[in-house]
């Protein structure tokens, strides 16, 4: 069941949205050659809970296996998923932080890839190619438009840059519930799926590999990787549906004024 959002949910969404930017801002700072992933996740829940909300994604999954973390980061080859610990970060790795916080009742969540010192080539074309994608998405994400219109955007600019779309996982819904209905593929073809009405509140969030698109899950349960070990990227905004443009409740304005990232200055 897909709910639309009134002013005022969207206004609380927007305040969680923004803590996760502010929080993504703040693990920016320490995003360093040596640095352990388990440090930054520690200073991602330390800045959570100060700001009087609770980390979305630790002991998210049931009693089975739940993810034991605040942040997911993933780094090279990892798509998404992966658990902080004790690895070091290395000059030229990519890391992908995705974040969630409930605050006041509503989630935010959404996902930036760094680079650690100084990348390849091919690296920083893949996030910045990762990065165009997701803004070409929520170009599509207005009233009236199919949610086939978001996916066909963001497939068919990094499939002309030579990249692959990961197909088994996808955006989602956001609101009450970190993943809502419905959910939003990175590909697709214009015209098809559910059709956008204002007041949709999506995650769009393209994961795009330097190679296949094929990815496999590692025996902890929750770190995917591309099948092949190619590297990967993964950007997110939340956004809002509207009439003639969307709103991104989001924000990567934070972590620019911390990096001066020159990917992120492409836009």
């Amino acid at each position: 069941m897909i709910f639309l959002k009134s002013e005022t949910e969207i206004d609380k969404m927007r305040v969680a949205a923004r803590l996760v930017s502010r929080t993504l801002a703040e693990v920016a700072r320490e995003i360093k050659p040596g640095v352990q992933t388990g440090t930054l996740d520690q200073i991602a829940e330390d800045f959570i809970r100060k700001n009087n909300a609770r980390p979305a994604f630790k002991g998210y999954g049931g009693k089975n296996n739940p993810f034991p973390a605040t942040l997911c980061i993933s780094v090279n080859e990892e798509v998404v998923h992966g658990i902080p610990g004790n690895r070091k970060l290395h000059e030229g790795d990519i890391v992908s932080v995705d974040c969630g916080v409930e605050k006041d009742g509503y989630f935010g969540d959404h996902a930036y890839t760094f680079t650690v010192g100084d990348c390849s080539d091919e690296d920083r074309l893949l996030l910045k190619t990762t990065l165009e994608s997701l803004y070409k998405g929520i170009d599509q994400a207005v009233h009236g438009n199919k949610i086939g219109d978001i996916g066909s955007a963001v497939q068919e600019h990094c499939e002309s840059n030579g990249f692959g779309v990961v197909r088994d996982l996808v955006g989602h819904g956001i609101g009450k519930e970190m993943h809502e209905d419905p959910s939003v593929p990175n590909f697709g073809k214009p015209g098809r799926g559910e059709r956008l009405r204002s007041g949709m509140t999506l995650a769009i969030e393209p994961m795009i590999t330097r190679g296949s698109w094929k990815v496999k899950t590692l025996s902890d349960g929750w770190t995917i990787v591309t099948a092949d070990s190619s590297n990967a990227a993964h950007f997110e905004h939340d956004v809002v549906v509207r009439e003639g443009e969307a709103e991104v409740l989001s924000t990567f304005d934070y972590i620019a004024e911390i990096t001066k990232n020159e990917i992120f200055e492409t836009q």
